[in-house]
């Protein structure tokens, strides 16, 4: 079976993943341009969905959460982790 849906791929072992809520988002160039910021990043995997407003993110234990919402709110918009 073949998913169209793209997903970021399991961690490798000293990998986290999170997910992100995104704001501020009005069309899907805006999702590719997190997306590119959060990629350069390094032992950072992104992808961005516009539809749904979130990030996931694969990232070395290196990197915090916090880093990658620096990130995205220095690109213009707004990140947070969902609420349990």
């Amino acid at each position: 079976m073949t998913s169209t849906a793209q997903e970021a791929p399991t961690p490798a072992v000293g990998t986290s993943r999170v997910e992100l809520s995104i704001g501020g988002m009005t069309c899907a160039s805006c999702a590719a341009r997190i997306e590119k910021k959060l990629n350069r990043m390094d032992g950072v995997h992104a992808t961005v969905n516009y539809a749904t407003a979130k990030a996931r993110i694969s990232h070395a234990e290196a990197v915090s959460v916090a880093d990658l919402i620096a990130t995205v709110e220095k690109t213009g918009y707004t990140a947070e982790e969902p609420a349990p």
